[in-house]
């Protein structure tokens, strides 16, 4: 999973043991080896869906991390791109990749921006904002779009009820819940509480008109149902 220049088992332990913030601040020089980044062909496959609604002027990056989000930006917008993360660590990294990209520190709860993008996207990101906190990150993502601007993410499909991949998911959501019940700071990461139902109400409240793309690059299951879809929010 992880390439010899990546973080140790030590250091990833430590790691799980601070702050969200603390944590990714330790991480964010060897994170781009570790398979928490959102891979390229990821990152490519959903450009590719975007396009077609383009072109966009402005684009921001939210939770951009050490800025892989941000390619897609600047393959999708005309004028100005941002990244906003709240972990200074991952923001120098993202610094020395984007040297020209305006990378701003803030709370995604908290976003300090007026309505000025035409395109938001985030990538790997909502595992970290509890089912509580995610309407109100939507309602920051909506308050920083112009009328009638885009926020775009993907959402790969869960796995089959039994399967492997369902069962580590658990395990990694159980152990991370009993981590935070006996241990302070806590660090919220979560796989299984953004499900496509709940997130599509939450964004409909949030002032959105909500559609799914399907990714055909990454392909389709057994049953006929695409394997990641693009959840495209429109401001209205």
């Amino acid at each position: 999973m992880f390439t010899p220049q990546g973080p140790t088992a030590r250091e990833l332990t430590y790691q799980a043991l601070a702050s969200v913030e603390r944590g990714y601040d330790l991480l964010a020089k060897k994170f781009d080896e570790t398979p928490f980044r959102t891979p390229d062909h990821i990152l490519c496959a959903v450009t590719d869906t975007l396009r077609p609604l383009g072109p966009f002027a402005t684009g921001l990056d939210l939770c951009c991390g050490t800025g892989a989000g941000l390619c897609v930006l600047r393959s999708l917008c005309t004028g100005r791109v941002a990244g906003v993360d709240f972990s200074a660590g991952m923001l120098t990294e993202a610094r020395r990749a984007h040297p020209t990209t305006t990378l701003i520190r803030a709370d995604a709860l908290a976003l300090p921006f007026a309505p000025v993008f035409d395109l938001a996207v985030s990538f790997g990101a909502f595992g970290h904002f509890l089912p509580g906190e995610q309407q109100i990150l939507f309602q920051q993502a909506h308050a920083s779009l112009r009328p009638g601007g885009l926020f775009a993410f993907p959402l790969p499909a869960p796995p089959r009820v039994g399967s492997l991949p369902y069962w580590a998911l658990l395990g990694f959501d159980t152990v991370m819940r009993v981590r935070n019940a006996v241990w302070r700071p806590r660090f919220v990461m979560y796989y299984r509480t953004f499900r496509l139902a709940d997130v599509r109400a939450k964004l409909e409240r949030a002032g959105f008109e909500v559609s799914l793309l399907p990714v055909e690059s990454l392909g389709r299951r057994e049953d006929g149902s695409p394997r990641c879809r693009v959840v495209v929010a429109r401001k209205v």
